[in-house]
């Protein structure tokens, strides 16, 4: 879209929320509007604060500017990183996109170079940390920053970041009532922004606690709504009793699939054409499936994702604190544990023992790391001579970009969460398979409103009684069944035994490497 002098463009992907608001202000800074679109008041922000105007957005985006003012380039990602912005520079050229793919379809072969580094890290995270891509000069634009290209030098001025977590803060002094009462106030505020569209909308319903609490916010609102959900192929494994439940209580439209086991390995090959670089979430196949059928239906969906990364969701805070006073075991123990692990083999009670000690006698980003399910270094012994690893390679440095050590445990290992695992696999996952079928799905547990509202909070009320989600239990208690409020959180991975006979036992992102990104035959640098 361009601005009224013809001159300055944007170039914009995403949804603004609360954008008719934002709108009047402007209108009455004088601004005209020609459309009734986001777009343009977005692009006329930017006209009036310049760089400032992101302050004035809450939404998921990836906006591109031609300022013809300043005849500059600028590049803008939402806080969370919602939407994905990638850019390719090699100090003299620049190109901009949504999907790396894109990118590759401008520029010749020989401009795309793989970084071995990327595919060793990928190992270790299960995806490729921004701002690395698969590509040696592409890069990913991280969340809640910015950049400027010069087309006149060649130059980039950032990236920049222009929002934090608001952590440093002194927290607010609540009451539990007064906390969970704001919290719904600002969740629902949220669902009803986010529930503006001019097409057909629906809602993702896992039966976990995230999407049920989204559910019943906008059942709180009225009329009928359409819920979506996937299982497997039996319930014990599915969570669809726990969606059918809340589906039959507050009536929705409820639809359900089933991803079978022989389906969801004719599935995974789809990883390579949906990320484009390497990607282990393996609960990617039945949120495509879960997608395809509400784009039977519907155009727009509101999912749950955030809440456990927002709320303080995951057990794995306290796997990590549990082991918080263990002594650390010299590294050379590291690799004598993989090696035995290995020739035991994984489902042997001994290997088992041997996983946990590795985790209980690290520390910090290390212990992090296998909690996480990554590959530890002296299992990536072969990648690291394979992809040309430097000795001192710090395999954990995503994390330990994000250490805060001087925040309280549970808050430190939500920090990290946010700004790693949140943006790099899960709203990547949904981002990719959702757009895969042209479906938009938006995420109203990530307005800014609702992050800021939460990390602000002492940590002992955020995680009330002790709980993980404590206050957001609290806030739902009544409005949500106790069965749904009080059941351990199960996750939305597929069973083990599906990909067992695919993977043979090894991670599952060594398989994914090895059988879509890697030649046997010529190695790294034929990977793609």
């Amino acid at each position: 879209m361009f601005a009224a002098d013809g001159a300055s463009w944007m170039v914009f992907n995403g949804e603004i929320y609360g954008f008719q608001q934002l709108r009047r202000e402007l209108e009455g800074r004088n601004h005209r509007f020609r459309t009734s679109s986001d777009t343009e008041v977005a692009l006329n922000a930017y006209l009036e604060w310049g760089d400032d105007f992101v302050e004035h957005l809450d939404g998921m985006f990836a906006i591109a500017i031609w300022d013809a003012s300043l005849q500059k380039l600028k590049l803008y990602r939402d806080r969370p990183g919602i939407k994905p912005l990638y850019y390719f520079h090699d100090g003299r050229r620049f190109a901009f996109a949504s999907e790396l793919k894109a990118i590759e379809a401008v520029l010749a072969r020989a401009d795309l170079a793989i970084d071995g580094t990327a595919l060793y890290d990928f190992l270790g995270y299960r995806y490729v940390p921004a701002p690395k891509t698969l590509y040696r000069r592409c890069f990913k634009l991280a969340p809640a920053h910015r950049l400027t290209f010069d087309p006149a030098t060649g130059a980039l001025e950032g990236p920049r970041r222009y929002w934090q977590l608001p952590v440093e803060r002194e927290p607010a002094r609540r009451s539990p009532a007064e906390a969970a009462e704001e919290l719904r106030a600002l969740i629902e505020a949220s669902v009803r922004e986010q529930m503006i569209a001019d097409v057909p909308l629906g809602f993702f319903l896992s039966g976990g606690v995230d999407s049920s609490v989204v559910v019943a916010s906008a059942a709180r609102m009225g009329g009928r709504i359409s819920t979506f959900s996937i299982g497997f192929d039996a319930d014990e494994v599915s969570e669809t009793p726990y969606a059918r439940e809340v589906a039959g209580l507050f009536g929705t439209d409820h639809h359900e699939r089933i991803l079978l086991r022989d389906a969801a390995q004719e599935l995974l090959p789809r990883l390579k054409t949906w990320f484009d670089e390497p990607f282990a979430d393996e609960s990617a196949m039945p949120t495509f499936l879960v997608s395809r059928t509400a784009r039977e239906n519907v155009t727009v969906v509101l999912t749950g994702d955030g809440g456990d990364e927002v709320f303080g969701g995951y057990s794995t805070y306290a796997r990590f604190a549990r082991y918080e006073r263990w002594p650390a075991w010299p590294r050379f123990m590291d690799s004598l544990a993989v090696r035995l692990r290995t020739r035991l083999g994984r489902r042997n009670p001994l290997a088992r023992t041997l996983a946990l000690l590795e985790m209980a006698f690290n520390k910090g980003p290390d212990r992090w790391a296998r909690i996480m399910f990554g590959m530890p270094q002296a299992a990536k012994t072969r990648y690291r001579r394979e992809f040309e690893i430097p000795r001192d390679y710090d395999d954990w440095w995503h994390y330990r970009e994000f250490w805060r050590a001087d925040l309280p445990l549970r808050t430190r290992l939500q920090y990290v969460d946010f700004h790693t695992f949140m943006p790099g696999l899960v709203l990547t996952k949904v981002d990719r398979t959702s757009m895969a079928v042209s479906l938009e799905a938006r995420v109203p547990l990530l307005a800014r409103s609702v992050i800021e509202f939460s990390f602000s909070l002492e940590e002992d009320l955020r995680y009330l009684h002790g709980e993980p989600k404590g206050l957001l239990r609290h806030a739902y208690r009544g409005i949500l069944p106790d069965r749904i409020l009080d059941r351990p959180k199960k996750g939305f991975g597929i069973p083990r035994y599906y990909l067992r006979d695919l993977s043979r036992g090894a991670p599952i992102q060594e398989h994914v490497l090895r059988s879509l990104f890697l030649n046997p035959q010529h190695g790294v640098e034929h990977a793609v």
